[in-house]
């Protein structure tokens, strides 16, 4: 009877490992390109940026948390195949805030619900400190170095 009952824990117990190797496996994969093409835009009004997701992470040494934070702006401590939301799932005005003339004011929090002013805010922000601590322009910085001609 015990023999039978190591067994069966034995069982138990490598089922439940293989469980969850399975759960820690079923996270996100990210592309190595990743075409930031939201389709809650009713249209984009400029060519769809193509960001190199692996060159970024392999080459630039870019952290996880430097693109994906949580809702007070914290980088979040993550690691290769967890799951990550959208960044249109907080920034979920899929347009540019409005600008011009007669255009309202908005704080930092108003305008970075807008997903392209959070995208803008956040890859130029890091595109700048990356040229100006390594003295280059390499990063772009302008809208023609990112959005390709439609």
């Amino acid at each position: 009877m015990e023999k039978k009952s190591l067994l069966l824990i034995m069982m138990i117990a490598g089922m439940a490992t293989l469980f969850a190797a399975a759960g820690i496996m079923a996270g996100t994969t990210a592309p190595d390109v990743i075409e930031l093409n939201s389709p809650e835009y009713a249209k984009h009004k400029k060519g769809i940026v193509k960001l190199t997701h692996k060159k970024h992470v392999e080459e630039y040494k870019a952290g996880c948390g430097e693109c994906h934070h949580d809702d007070k702006g914290k980088p979040l401590a993550l690691k290769a195949g967890d799951d990550v939301q959208r960044c249109i799932e907080c920034h979920k005005i899929p347009s540019e805030r409005p600008k011009g003339k007669g255009a309202p004011k908005l704080s930092k929090k108003q305008r970075l619900e807008y997903h392209a002013e959070a995208l803008h805010y956040n890859c130029k922000g890091c595109h700048k400190n990356f040229n100006r601590r390594t003295k280059t322009k390499a990063a772009p910085t302008t809208c023609a170095k990112c959005h390709p001609k439609k």
